[in-house]
């Protein structure tokens, strides 16, 4: 680096005053160029290509940085890492979109991102309705981008991607021609990085409740009002993995949402199916997006899926298959004990729902619930439920949602089918 003295810990020649990352304070230095220096022990997630880097690690940092602005960072004895946004008020007060030096971060890298990410999705088959942008996973981190048919769903989840927010619009514009763009950052992890909560329109005004197929049923997706985006995608492979175990049986599905799990099983041959939902208006949608496909087995109540799991199995009532989708969690690890508590239990209350020889199909989203110790939770309920288990499919989210190594955030589907005996 050039304003480094070689051989030396400290900077030369700099301007110096206390800057707060993340409420640990240190020095910082003014330069010609936006740099920070990271210390000299630091994680090798960074150096292997993770892109966060955390206060602990920053060293030094220039007095000019601003949130939202683009950094260069080193090793501490001067050796390119990347750039990326900073935020100082985030956790996560640095994370990296490029290790290539001479890689401009401006309105053409954006383009070129969104461009590769949908050469990915039309490769793997991916094309109608799928994650366009995958955060960390496609080299974007937290921006969530997803696509139904011609219209986008944008989640910008830090102050850094958030500032680009113009630029990826005029690339989705450029590169799809779409029909309309809404922005779904109505989530409370906004907070954590100096943001509000915010939703509207990105384009021209549209009716936000979109028609789509999946494995050829239709749906509809409510881009204002519904979960997340409007509609959880990754789940498409995983509902069409129950195909022959639902034929001809009861099934019973927990946390069912708009009912996509059920409608697939009821039309996959499914004697009969009761979806359960706490959501009011979850049930209203799912009974709807029923009778779009022109299904009568098929039932919805609007209850608490929790209780109505104790007490069935406390009153020795059995389905053939029972499916339970529930939401994550914790998104903390100093909550992580009550999730592995919840997942056991509803887990537990399943099985024992199960006729013997039946199926139990069951999910995870919980990314801090890692597939090891999903298992582990799964061989802990049903031992107390005295059953024993025979794995028939152990899935992770569509590859329109492609899992990193090393960046345990991008693993975080689980799907397990198992027949209880």
């Amino acid at each position: 680096m050039a304003c480094h003295s070689k051989g030396s810990s400290q900077f030369v020649g700099f301007r110096s005053t206390e800057m707060q990352i993340s409420g640990i304070s240190m020095k910082v230095y003014l330069c010609g160029m936006k740099k920070v220096v990271l210390k000299r022990k630091i994680s090798n997630r960074v150096i292997n290509g993770h892109p966060w880097i955390f206060s602990n690690e920053i060293d030094m940092a220039e007095e000019s940085l601003a949130a939202g602005d683009i950094a260069s960072v080193f090793t501490h004895d001067d050796k390119f890492i990347g750039k990326g946004y900073v935020n100082p008020e985030s956790r996560i007060p640095i994370r990296l979109l490029t290790r290539n030096k001479a890689e401009e971060i401006d309105a053409a890298f954006f383009l070129r991102k969104i461009k590769e990410a949908w050469e990915y999705r039309q490769r793997i088959g991916y094309v109608e309705n799928c994650r366009l942008i995958f955060g960390e996973a496609d080299g974007l981190p937290q921006l969530i981008i997803d696509k139904f048919n011609d219209y986008f769903v944008i989640q910008t989840l830090a102050l850094g991607i958030d500032r680009w927010k113009p630029e990826i619009v005029n690339a989705l514009n450029t590169v799809f021609h779409p029909k309309g763009i809404y922005e779904r950052n109505d989530v409370p992890i906004r907070e954590l990085e100096g943001m509000q909560q915010q939703k509207g329109f990105l384009s021209q005004p549209f009716d936000t409740r979109i028609p789509i197929t999946e494995n050829g049923l239709k749906f509809i997706v409510d881009v204002d009002k519904g979960q997340k985006t409007g509609y959880f995608l990754d789940q498409r492979d995983n509902r069409r993995a129950i195909q022959h175990i639902v034929k001809g049986a009861d099934v019973l599905g927990a946390f069912c949402y708009t009912g996509t799990f059920e409608i697939h099983a009821a039309h996959y041959g499914a004697k009969h199916v009761l979806g359960l939902d706490i959501s009011a208006s979850a049930v209203e949608q799912a009974r709807e997006n029923a009778a779009l496909n022109n299904l009568e087995n098929i039932s919805f109540q609007a209850i608490n899926a929790f209780d109505a799991l104790k007490q069935w199995s406390k009153e020795g009532k059995q389905w053939d298959v029972v499916m339970l989708d529930p939401p994550s969690f914790t998104k903390t690890r100093e909550n992580i004990q009550k999730a592995i508590s919840g997942y056991k239990e509803i887990n537990l209350r399943g099985m024992k729902l199960v006729k013997p020889g039946g199926f139990l199909v069951t999910s995870s989203c919980t990314n801090l619930v890692q597939p090891e110790l999903f298992h582990e939770i799964i061989e802990m309920a049903a031992k107390d439920a005295r059953r024993t288990l025979r794995q028939v499919v152990f899935q992770a989210q569509s590859a329109d949602h492609p899992i990193l190594r090393g960046l345990e955030n991008t693993n975080y589907l689980k799907f397990l089918i198992v027949q209880v005996l």
